[in-house]
């Protein structure tokens, strides 16, 4: 029966990434529908296909990973308007090039299995160099192969590799969180039992990672919850796949009752695909959010009732626990219909936050025009 479950979620989920990213168009885009907190507002940043991960550079250029666009491209608001005139291809005919990440002007972009260096990018948007192959031991398989990477505070190059399965097995390096040196070397895993992360971010004060992870499908509409985890020391483990949220077993690998799991920080909402992740550090918005966690929601795909499609605001105390899980932004989903998918978070450093959407193929800029009580 397993083995029956595993197919049909295998045929699931192909239709499901297959209808996000190669299909019909998506409603016309709506952005009076976008509800906001009082003093806020949407506008459209950029027009990028398939937009998901983000990076900004010091100078202002915005990289934009896809998925089954397989182009990485560039973005420049020249004029400081709020919105983008410039759009560069970086890179094409790449397998699922989600992940974008900087340093030192130097662009690395991932694939499924590869991680690739583009030299001195800022100076070559027009004509990108030939990239330098970082590392190419990952695994090739698609399903949850898309990368979501950045370079930590220690100067390291962390990379998820997710379970390639709804639920499975597989030992290292699946379901886990990497890290390595910007060329590649001492290469070690720092998180296990994390089905699938593409997103994270570190605390602006304690310096830890912490991280979205998507839970399994096919265990009813309610259960598991979405996570979000905290990383306190390399080595941890997270519970997939015997255990699921802060509790929930799963049916069909048990606890070797061994395991020693750390319980997500925050339960999010079951299958609304936590993606992109920011901790608020710009001062444009009101005090109360200096510190405090954005999520970008994707939205479920096989859920009875669709949830998600939204930001959410996941509000800290100062020791990093959970105060609060409520809705920023909502609006893309209309009813059972959805116009949008929100994937990613970047801070300008104006203080605005830009949003990407897949769906729409659009950057968001999320501003506040209010008056801010600091």
């Amino acid at each position: 029966m397993s083995r029956i479950l595993s197919l049909y979620a295998a045929a699931l989920f192909l239709a499901a990434t297959l209808l996000q990213g190669c299909g019909g168009a998506p409603p016309p885009v709506d952005l009076d529908s976008i509800v906001l907190p009082a003093g806020f507002e949407i506008s459209i940043f950029a027009e990028v296909p398939n937009a998901r991960s983000l990076a900004r550079s010091p100078e202002g250029t915005v990289y934009v990973g896809t998925r089954p666009e397989g182009k990485v491209f560039a973005v420049r608001d020249e004029d400081g308007d709020g919105r983008a005139e410039s759009r560069y291809v970086i890179a094409k005919d790449l397998t699922m090039p989600n992940g974008v990440a900087l340093r030192n002007g130097d662009l690395y972009v991932a694939e499924v299995n590869r991680i690739w260096r583009f030299s001195d990018i800022e100076a070559n948007l027009s004509s990108p160099p030939t990239p330098t192959l970082v590392s190419d031991r990952f695994p090739d398989d698609n399903w949850h192969g898309w990368k979501y990477i950045a370079f930590g505070p220690d100067d390291k190059l962390y990379v998820p590799v997710g379970a390639p399965c709804n639920v499975c097995d597989r030992g290292d390096p699946y379901a886990a969180i990497t890290r390595m040196n910007p060329d590649g070397s001492e290469f070690e895993i720092i998180a296990r039992g994390v089905r699938n992360t593409v997103g994270f971010d570190w605390h602006p004060t304690t310096a830890q990672l912490w991280f979205t992870d998507n839970g399994r499908d096919l265990m009813g509409d309610d259960i598991p919850p979405d996570e979000l985890n905290r990383l306190s020391e390399p080595g941890m483990h997270f519970g997939f796949p015997f255990i699921h949220g802060a509790d929930v077993p799963d049916p069909e690998f048990q606890d070797p009752g061994s395991l020693i799991y750390t319980r997500p920080v925050q339960e999010l909402g079951p299958h609304v695909a936590a993606l992109g992740m920011e901790f608020y550090t710009g001062e444009q918005f009101p005090q109360e959010y200096r510190n405090q966690i954005f999520i970008a929601e994707h939205g479920s795909w096989n859920r009875t009732e669709k949830i998600g499609y939204r930001v959410t605001l996941v509000r800290l105390d100062d020791e990093g626990n959970a105060l609060s899980y409520e809705t920023f932004a909502e609006g893309w989903l209309q009813g059972q219909e959805s116009w949008g998918r929100p994937v990613d978070l970047e801070l300008e450093p104006d203080g605005s936050m830009l949003v990407s959407d897949d769906y729409a193929g659009l950057i968001y800029r999320i501003s506040y025009t209010g008056t801010a009580v600091q």
